[in-house]
């Protein structure tokens, strides 16, 4: 990882959505130096690797939101395509990608064997993407470790499951946190601006104004402070 700096690449997102649970993964891309970084392949994970391979682009990382068993079961399959990409989580979620084998056996399904995971990612830091870059942004209450990825001069945030069109993440899971998760979504999610896209991972995009204005979980409530 590096410090944050002014970035003159414009970046590319493009969501697949796939599986049980419509999990939303995504390739973020500089299609002028042909790099790119694939988020939160979940059983979308082989889309997103045709999606790479089609534009000819180098794979750097894979990034995670979190490590739900539905954001991480398409690794294998994104680790076979590219033997050497690394993987790359919050420090507090390293306990639950190490269970995800419980996580499978939660819901009845099958555990996907995940490879190691390869570095950190820390709040304040960003992850390169060719000339550009995605800035992380420590938001957990659905998971412990989770973050977003944020790019404002291209109007983006690969926002995982901290926010949704018209919701919020669920924090009954293991790990999570109804507070932590409302002071996220206050420090880290409204204070961008009201006009970036934020993609979540499962649903629709929305956009930070349309939360602050319509979510009712985010409304001013509480002599005016949010939830």
């Amino acid at each position: 990882m590096v410090t944050p700096g002014d970035s003159p690449a414009r970046l590319e997102v493009t969501g697949v959505t796939a599986g049980p649970f419509a999990e939303n993964g995504y390739v973020v891309r500089d299609p002028e130096a042909g790099v790119a970084v694939v988020v939160d392949p979940g059983a979308c994970g082989p889309d997103l690797v045709r999606l790479v391979r089609d534009a000819g682009d180098r794979l750097d990382a894979v990034v995670l939101t979190h490590a739900h068993l539905d954001h991480v079961e398409g690794i294998p399959a994104v680790r076979e395509a590219f033997p050497d990409v690394p993987i790359l989580l919050h420090d507090d979620d390293r306990p639950l990608y190490d269970a995800v084998g419980g996580q499978a056996a939660m819901f009845g399904l099958p555990a996907p064997r995940l490879p190691a995971v390869d570095g950190s990612l820390t709040p304040g830091e960003v992850v390169p993407v060719g000339r550009g870059e995605l800035a992380i942004r420590f938001t957990p209450g659905h998971a412990p470790g989770h973050v977003i990825l944020v790019s404002e001069p291209d109007g983006f945030a690969v926002t995982g499951d901290v926010v949704f069109l018209g919701s919020i993440g669920r924090t009954d899971l293991p790990g999570g946190d109804f507070h932590r998760l409302m002071q996220s979504i206050r420090d880290e999610v409204l204070t961008l601006p009201d006009e970036l896209r934020l993609l979540a991972g499962h649903g629709p995009e929305t956009t930070v104004g349309h939360e602050r204005r319509h979510n009712a979980f985010l409304v001013p409530q509480y002599r005016g402070r949010f939830a």
